[in-house]
């Protein structure tokens, strides 16, 4: 009788959280706080991976998946040859550059 009632008080206290934070323009929370500006890295074209995934290039030499997956990852415009045009030549955060060099992350 006691397993029933303490899984009864497990159910009781599980208190669901959403999964995803408020909306932001892709979807996706940086904790780094990196910016395009701070970066310095541009938009300088896109191509298809393997499995048909768009990747954006980027000035700095990097390359980032661009994937639309709702509700994870909001990028419609990555589907849509016009818009995806327009980005190119536009700031980009890019997450490879934020990180700094590898050197950096293996410490003394």
């Amino acid at each position: 009788m006691a397993a029933i009632s303490m899984g009864r008080d497990l159910l009781h206290k599980n208190i669901e959280r959403p999964s995803l934070a408020k909306p932001s323009p892709e979807s996706e929370h940086n904790p780094d706080r990196r910016t395009a500006a701070a970066q310095g890295s541009t938009v300088t074209g896109f191509h298809q991976d393997e499995d048909g995934h768009w990747v954006v290039e980027l000035s700095c030499g990097h390359t980032q998946h661009l994937r639309h997956q709702p509700p994870w990852q909001s990028r419609a415009w990555v589907l849509n040859p016009l818009l995806r045009h327009e980005k190119i030549g536009q700031p980009f955060a890019c997450g490879w550059c934020a990180q700094g060099s590898v050197s950096d992350n293996l410490g003394d």
